[in-house]
């Protein structure tokens, strides 16, 4: 699961497992299997850092840098 930020600044959480292909607009638009479409302000770059740290943690492949922190206030270490 990864933290996004919808355009209207709403905070997700996106199950990663679930993204089909990711395209690049001037806004970065994700495409779920389901074939829901979700825009976010982060960049394609980002959001594909996201998926391979979350990916590595849960593998337990060391990864560099603290542990991601949820953007929302009494989510911390989610």
């Amino acid at each position: 699961m990864i933290w996004l930020t919808r355009l209207n600044q709403t905070v997700l959480v996106l199950n990663s497992d679930l993204i089909e292909h990711i395209d690049i607009t001037p806004d970065t638009v994700i495409t779920l299997t389901s074939g829901q479409i979700l825009r976010v302000r982060e960049s394609v770059e980002e959001v594909i850092r996201r998926v391979v740290e979350f990916r590595q943690r849960i593998q337990g492949v060391p990864v560099a840098g603290p542990e991601p922190e949820s953007p929302l206030p009494g989510l911390e270490g989610v």
